[in-house]
């Protein structure tokens, strides 16, 4: 019990309703600062819409806080009208608020679950001011708030269940795929079965076998087609699905979750459906080539209707299924199953492989992008599924190998994807798209798709070490030098891929199906509705009437032009320029892609002209600064003007004595086991380039570091990974950015005037550089510069912005919405439409 004078007794005290009373109808405020210790979210079942009958209930989900006051804690649910706080990342955990509001709860409106305080204390949290900027609060590193006492009588029967629904588990904040919560076992439940041990020292023989099972079932015979199968089956995994929750407001499943695991015997193979709690006892603790035994089962019909076939169903009662994992060495040798088969295929091969192969590859990993999600397109359309960017190098081609990495319920093996880890990705599908000069692909999940990475022991145990392919990138590797490497490692940043067409009438075929031109009232609305790092394609017609050009950190030092003309405010029927502090009026816009950046030429301008009468141009000054300390790779970033032919092309020196260190130790867990060294030195220099200003400064909204691929360190790569996972942390003060520079453009929609700040990156592209004239209409095609020439230096670049003046553009706009206030629009793609 919490003491009289904590912050939760002195507001909720006097409204919390006794036994069998009603709870008071006027709300508790509490004008003190709370914390977020955690905040977890469910779906709603039949019963919720009681709890909220005053309040539309718009989407499935719902969240419950944990608050702490120092004192105590005390766990309520967030009122629906509050959802969006969380869908855009404003409410978190580790969130200082105020001004809270909190709703009493009838005890008889609280759900039958062993979760419920003892007194049937339950609160409702129906507004609240969230502190902005950096605050001072409770993060768990800081205090043992798992010892804070619960606000209450009593604190919860076990672990935290939903107060609103009766669901056993919560699910992850940002996808329906992964597990989340100490529920889900690492170990399988422990048996006591002394038939079990003594089978196990005579050697193990299955009861019926795969083969046995379908010609039963298929010749309908009673026993297999509608019993309680209790004969031992031992079959090995050979593949696995990820976890798929099928829980719905219109259902009351506690756990509505099930996996499909591809199991086989000497005899054949067939699917075993785990539902509901047996995934969270099993699932975790179960992996590709593990040998299972199952008892107590049931024969169905496969769920796809059109196979003919049957599946295996394993579920926690009516009847409660016996499983247990089984050593090799505990089966006899005529029983054993066969081991999983693989089919690796390097770059090189890959190019060969039709559209849709199943393949499974490995290779060393060079960048690791940010999560962000998308639409499901399965119907449901609410749903967003969480994905990132990988691309691996095998030394058989120039051309890496690209994989758009959805969620594989292994969260713990996806934080854990730095560069230069050794990456196995088991069954991908092959995406092939016809770029303009060659064949573009990509890998992509199935429903089986599996990671294994360096670091988490997967590579000592599974199989396909011993494989050939597998040996042959091994000798690769241990020719590889780390220093190279680390010298084109990134991690994080927006990533476009595969590169959007150079011409208006192949993008606009690419997009047939798809909605149109938005005007700019419907893209301000269709971005407000972006949840947090949602990403999303736009399109709208556009003149451009201003460019400017900054370095990160630097925006007051810039060089801009603007259209005198076109850039008057709008009358009074158009929509204003957009505020700044608006995320949807003038959007942070970042970089595209972290492959193949080149950066511009540095400016030694002193001043420049306006080109045209309708057109205004900066007067630029030198910017007299102090030396400052800046790596030799930056350094080397500003001064490299050639192309390169591999991807990415921003380089660092190698550094010296650190040759194979940490590839040596990504490819450990294949060989003996062998302790090594990391070791990463930043070599530092003077910056003497110099830079220009403006004396007047147009507003515009800087670049935004979420976006902005950083150089790997492999010194400081924890750091590195939290600050771009979902909801990560802030940005090490160490990291080194790829690309610092970039390019503004702001648009004026066509349609109403409605003004946006996109960013524009000519020097970064996720394809080969095309040649072409390096105008502004051919570099915005392009959405680069050309790799047969020199690239403009900013000066000129700016200089020639005045071609864009009165150009109707049809502009291809990526926006994500990166949490709170701040949303990124980057120009892609900008073509010019004909007279």
């Amino acid at each position: 019990m919490a003491a009289p004078g904590c912050v939760f007794h002195r507001t909720l005290v006097r409204s919390r309703p006794g036994p069998n009373k009603v709870s008071s109808s006027s709300p508790a405020v509490c004008r003190e600062n709370l914390d977020v210790l955690d905040l977890q979210r469910y779906t709603r079942d039949q019963g919720s819409s009681v709890y909220f009958h005053q309040v539309v209930l718009s989407g499935d989900d719902l969240y419950d806080v944990t608050l702490t006051d120092g004192d105590c804690r005390l766990q309520v649910t967030l009122d629906p009208s509050l959802n969006r706080l969380v869908e855009r990342n404003v409410l978190q955990s580790g969130s200082t608020l105020c001004n809270a509001i909190f709703s009493p709860t009838m005890s008889t409106q609280l759900p039958s679950c062993p979760g419920a305080h003892g007194e049937g204390d339950s609160y409702r949290l129906v507004s609240v001011e969230v502190a902005g900027g950096e605050t001072d609060g409770v993060r768990r590193a800081d205090v043992d708030w798992a010892s804070l006492p619960w606000f209450g009588s009593s604190g919860p029967a076990g672990p935290l269940l939903p107060l609103r629904a009766n669901r056993s588990v919560f699910l992850p904040l940002w996808n329906n795929v992964d597990y989340s919560g100490d529920m889900w076992r690492e170990t399988p439940p422990t048996e006591d079965d002394d038939e079990e041990e003594e089978e196990e020292e005579e050697g193990r023989r299955p009861a019926v076998m795969v083969s046995e099972l379908r010609d039963s079932y298929m010749s309908g015979r009673r026993g297999i087609a509608r019993g309680v199968i209790q004969h031992q089956l031992i079959v090995r995994i050979i593949n696995k699905s990820h976890l798929m929750y099928y829980g719905r407001m219109d259902k009351n499943c506690e756990c509505p979750y099930k996996a499909v695991l591809e199991v086989c015997d000497r005899t054949g193979r067939v699917c075993v459906v785990f539902w509901n709690s047996v995934c969270v006892d099993w699932y975790r603790c179960l992996k590709p080539g593990d040998i299972i035994s199952l008892r107590r089962y049931r024969v169905k019909q496969h769920y796809q209707a059109e196979l003919d076939d049957i599946e295996i169903s394993v579920n926690s009662r009516n009847p409660a299924a016996q499983i247990s994992i089984l050593p090799e060495s505990s089966v006899s040798p005529e029983y054993l199953p066969p081991a999983p088969n693989y089919s690796f295929y390097n770059s090189k091969e890959l190019l060969d492989r039709p559209h849709s192969s199943v393949c499974d590859v490995i290779g060393l990993l060079v960048y690791s992008g940010r999560p962000e999600r998308i639409r499901s397109r399965d119907g449901r359309g609410s749903e967003l599924l969480e994905y990132r960017w990988l691309q691996l190098e095998d030394g058989t081609s120039d051309q890496p190998i690209m994989v758009k990495l959805f969620s594989t319920s292994q969260p713990e093996t996806h934080c854990k994807l730095h560069p230069l880890s050794v990456i196995v990705c088991t069954r991908l599908t092959l995406i092939k798209a016809t770029d303009q000069t060659n064949v573009c692909f990509y890998l992509t999940n199935t429903t089986y798709t599996q990671v294994y990475c360096t670091g988490l022991g997967h590579h000592s145990v599974m199989s396909y070490r011993k494989l050939r392919p597998v040996r042959q990138f091994l000798q690769w590797l241990k020719s590889q030098d780390d220093g190279q490497v680390l010298s084109r490692a990134l991690i994080g940043g927006l990533f476009i891929y595969p590169p959007p067409p150079v011409s208006l009438e192949t993008y606009m075929k690419d997009r047939r199906g798809e909605p149109g031109f938005l005007q700019g009232v419907e893209l301000q609305r269709e971005l407000e509705r972006l949840c947090y790092r949602e990403r999303r394609t736009f399109c709208v017609q556009a003149t451009v009437t201003m460019v400017t050009y900054s370095r990160k950190g630097e925006e007051d030092h810039c060089l801009f032009w603007t259209d005198r003309a076109s850039s008057l405010p709008p009358s009074s029927s158009s929509s204003p320029h957009p505020s700044p502090n608006r995320s949807f009026s003038t959007p942070s816009s970042l970089t595209s892609t972290p492959r193949s950046f080149r950066p511009p030429l540095s400016s030694s301008s002193s001043s420049l002209s306006p080109t045209s009468p309708s057109s205004a141009v900066s007067q630029l000054t030198p910017l007299h600064r102090g030396p400052r300390r800046t790596p030799c790779k930056r350094k080397q970033l500003l001064q490299d003007q050639t192309p390169k032919k591999r991807h990415p092309s921003v380089t660092r020196q190698p550094e010296q004595n650190n040759k194979t260190v940490i590839l040596f130790e990504a490819s450990r867990e294949f060989l003996e086991n062998t302790n090594g060294e990391d070791d990463s030195d930043d070599d530092d220099d003077d910056d003497a380039s110099s830079f220009v200003t403006a004396p007047l400064l147009p507003a515009f909204p800087p670049i935004a570091m979420e976006t902005l691929p950083m150089l790997y360190d492999h010194t400081c790569r924890e750091e590195q990974a939290v600050a771009v996972a979902m909801g990560g942390g802030a940005t090490p003060e160490r990291c080194d950015l790829a690309v610092e520079d970039y390019y503004t453009l702001r648009l004026r929609a066509l349609s109403d005037g409605v003004l946006v700040d996109a960013v524009f990156l000519p020097h970064a592209s996720s394809s080969p550089l095309l040649p072409h004239s390096n105008t502004w209409t051919s570099i915005l095609s392009h959405g680069a510069f050309s790799s047969h020439a020199p690239p403009p230096s900013p000066a000129d670049l700016i200089a020639m912005a005045a071609q864009l003046t009165n150009q109707r553009l049809v502009c291809v706009l990526e926006a994500c919405h990166l949490g709170g206030a701040r949303t990124e629009l980057v120009l892609s793609r900008a073509f010019r439409l004909a007279d």
